[in-house]
């Protein structure tokens, strides 16, 4: 995974609370800024607001990490994200966090989000309108 396979890029600091014990970015931090970082796209690229549990939006089924390196205060972090895979109701959202201006990633994620009706509990299909802002905005096929 490189910083070329990404387009939209979301940058934080890293602050002091961020460090454990170890004087390093705690684990948990790293799965924060992939959140802030999934926020900003959802935000950024497909305009809707993150919902608030009721209504149809967007949820995380399945998210993994991998940790590359250390992170340390003081510093800013890179989150890269970008859908790899547009289903008919999920996507593969990957992301890369990147100490600002490296090449190497210090972590890497992959992380399904399903289109979900807060009310019926249950998954939906994307919306087309949805699903037309990811294509314009990413080199995905649908399924």
């Amino acid at each position: 995974m490189q910083r070329s396979d990404f387009r939209h890029f979301y940058e934080m600091p890293v602050r002091w609370g961020d460090l454990d014990a170890f004087g390093h970015v705690n684990n948990v931090q790293f799965i924060r800024f992939l959140e802030s970082g999934r926020v900003a796209y959802v935000e950024d690229v497909l305009g809707m607001p993150v919902g608030a549990g009721t209504g149809e939006n967007i949820i995380l089924a399945d998210l993994q990490c991998a940790f590359r390196s250390q992170l340390e205060y003081p510093g800013v972090v890179e989150v890269a994200t970008r859908v790899s895979r547009l289903g008919s109701s999920s996507f593969d959202l990957t992301a890369a966090i990147y100490r600002r201006g490296e090449a190497q990633a210090a972590a890497t994620s992959k992380g399904v989000l399903v289109w979900f009706d807060f009310d019926a509990q249950r998954a939906r299909p994307i919306p087309e309108p949805v699903r037309r802002a990811i294509i314009a905005y990413e080199p995905v096929a649908p399924l």
